[in-house]
């Protein structure tokens, strides 16, 4: 079924503004976190920081991002510059991943032989980040809806968020009885946590820049459509894809009968009306053959 874009989109000015006060935010907060973990000795505070800093890289990425898929099409790249934002939430995907990995080598390091932590910069800290990540989650909130590339940095602000609760309540614990193993332990259910979003996330831009066809659409009623068509008489090679996160295409081979031959344009201009209104799809390249001359061994699918 077609995805529904009957919302209203933030201005791109407006939310522009938005990102980039999460990027002051965030880096603000990433070099108290860092100060405050070395001087406290709590890896689940550098960890916490960490994660942020991967935040305002993510910040950085997605804001250029924004910038360049703006930009119209060229002759260098002729189908625009929209798939960007795509590269870049798969970027900020993969980085969530290897900071994952990283947290849980150090925190079982840590959880070996755990050292002592300064309870109070913890918890400080701690309340600081959780401020900011509930501020810059607010802020894309909104934009995330709508862009795969602000979706992963939602993703990034939410478990930084969570993060920075549980990094509140084990600097409590070790305040109040002294269980440094906490930390530590805290510190590899961040990383799990960031592993698990970053693992269940990354599928969608890795799927869009393979060609794959779009999740919401289901290729087999699209054919169907097609071949329900009066004047069509089957229809092959068959190519459903997005160019960009939300705009999907269509490439096809469509074979008319000999009397649909005579009336190719009134066929042509239906078909891409029901696209249009029952899947969504406002470009489709379509290539006409007539029956008597088209390839019967065709494939239904891809090319051959």
């Amino acid at each position: 079924m077609p995805h529904d874009h009957g919302h209203a989109h933030l201005d791109p000015g407006s939310g522009d503004r938005r990102v980039a006060i999460a990027i002051w935010a965030n880096a603000a907060l990433t070099l108290a976190q860092i100060l405050g973990g070395l001087l406290s000795g709590s890896l689940a505070l550098i960890a916490d920081a960490l994660h942020n800093l991967s935040d305002m890289a993510a910040l950085v990425i997605a804001f250029a991002a924004r910038k360049i898929a703006r930009r119209p099409a060229d002759a260098r790249m002729t189908f625009g510059y929209g798939r960007i934002e795509v590269v870049a939430a798969l970027i900020n995907y993969t980085t969530l991943i290897l900071v994952g990995a990283y947290l849980i080598y150090e925190g079982g390091l840590r959880l070996i032989d755990p050292p002592a932590v300064a309870g109070w910069t913890v918890v400080i800290l701690g309340g600081l980040a959780l401020l900011v990540d509930a501020l810059t989650a607010g802020l894309t909130w909104s934009m995330q809806k709508h862009s795969v590339n602000i979706r992963a940095l939602f993703l990034h602000n939410l478990s930084d968020a969570l993060a920075s609760v549980a990094v509140i309540v084990g600097g409590t614990l070790i305040l109040l009885y002294d269980l440094r193993w906490v930390d530590p332990a805290i510190t590899i259910g961040i990383a799990l946590y960031i592993l698990y979003l970053a693992l269940t996330e990354i599928g969608g831009p890795i799927r869009t820049l393979m060609l794959g066809s779009p999740p919401e659409i289901d290729a087999a009623e699209v054919i169907a459509a097609l071949q329900a068509t009066d004047g069509v008489e089957d229809v092959h090679h068959v190519h459903l894809w997005q160019m960009q996160e939300d705009a999907a295409a269509l490439d096809c081979h469509v074979v008319l009968t000999a009397a649909g031959w005579g009336r190719l344009e009134a066929i042509k201009s239906e078909i891409k009306a029901r696209l249009a209104a029952r899947f969504d799809i406002t470009h489709s390249s379509l290539e006409f053959e007539h029956e008597a001359r088209c390839g019967r061994d065709a494939r239904l699918y891809g090319h051959g």
